[in-house]
């Protein structure tokens, strides 16, 4: 009888421990959207999805290595990605969560910027920072997208 008892129990860990190997870490507030959004369909016209909500998934490709505030989210077309930015301290991603699955929702943002705006930029950047600016590295105005995070369950 001692000895079912011992083989139940192990039984027991040995299927906790395999659920527990298949569940995703959840990060900020669970997840509300059912529909995935490709990356690739918000990078092609991403005006259409300034200021909305979207659940993207895909690889993670890149973490911040200073704090864990954003992750890099592979997209469905090569050589595409998206950045998934947190409030810094609000969630924290681990820098092994790189090359693992995630679902993440939060709130499309893009903004452009012109060449004048990042000139401007790049010069108060090098006062303060004492470095030297080539105006003439600026050729084009930039857009800048990414999703502003909310929650994401990482596998």
């Amino acid at each position: 009888m001692k000895n079912l008892t011992i083989i139940g129990i192990i039984i027991l860990l040995f299927f906790t421990f395999t659920a527990m190997a298949g569940s995703a870490k959840k990060y900020g507030k669970a997840l509300t959207l059912k529909n995935v959004t490709k990356v690739s369909a918000i990078l092609e016209k991403p005006e259409k999805y300034n200021g909305k909500k979207v659940l993207v998934e895909g690889t993670i490709v890149e973490v911040c290595a200073k704090r864990g505030c954003w992750i890099e989210i592979a997209s469905d077309k090569e050589f595409e990605s998206i950045r998934f930015k947190v409030e810094d301290g609000v969630m924290t991603f681990p820098i092994d969560a790189k090359g693992k699955k995630v679902r993440a929702e939060g709130t499309f943002s893009m903004e452009v910027v012109s060449k004048e705006e990042l000139i401007e930029q790049g010069k108060k950047h090098a006062k303060e920072s004492g470095e030297k600016f080539d105006t003439s590295s600026i050729t084009e105005g930039k857009t800048y997208v990414q999703i502003d995070g909310l929650g994401a369950e990482v596998k």
